[in-house]
């Protein structure tokens, strides 16, 4: 027997908020975490609200997310630590309209662990390094 878990309506309470530009160069963009969702939101200028351009909803538990751009680029990356105990660095890719995975770490085992890296991010500003902490060691 094998069960499988689907949730009905998505989840609206909203973890995180990053700002970038994630899907074009130049742009206005909020990145935002809602559990296991991840959506990308662009200001719209004649109805003066936010505009969904991206939504994902991903297998596991964002636990923080970071605006990360390497220097001399236009666009940035988005550096995701999950519950799997994983930090993820993606791109946003326009020809496929979804994020691509440029770089996958592990730091430890499954589930929100006080010892696992990745519940605190921290960005370089000039895009030369990311940091990442755990609460506890």
């Amino acid at each position: 027997m094998y069960l499988y878990s689907v949730t009905l309506s998505q989840a609206t309470a909203i973890n995180q908020v990053v700002y970038g530009s994630f899907t074009k160069a130049h742009t206005h963009e909020v990145a935002v975490a809602k559990g296991k969702i991840l959506e990308v939101y662009r200001p719209d200028d004649t109805t003066n609200k936010l505009k969904l351009v991206y939504s994902q909803e991903i297998f596991g538990l964002i636990r923080q997310i970071a605006p990360f751009r390497l220097m001399g680029m236009n666009k940035d990356f988005l550096v995701v630590g999950s519950d799997s105990g994983r930090i993820v660095i993606l791109e946003f890719d326009t020809e496929r309209n979804q994020f691509i995975k440029i770089h996958q770490e592990t730091f430890g085992k499954t589930g929100a662990r006080r010892i696992v890296p990745g519940e605190f991010l921290a960005t370089d500003p000039k895009g030369r390094a990311i940091m990442i902490g755990a609460c506890e060691k």
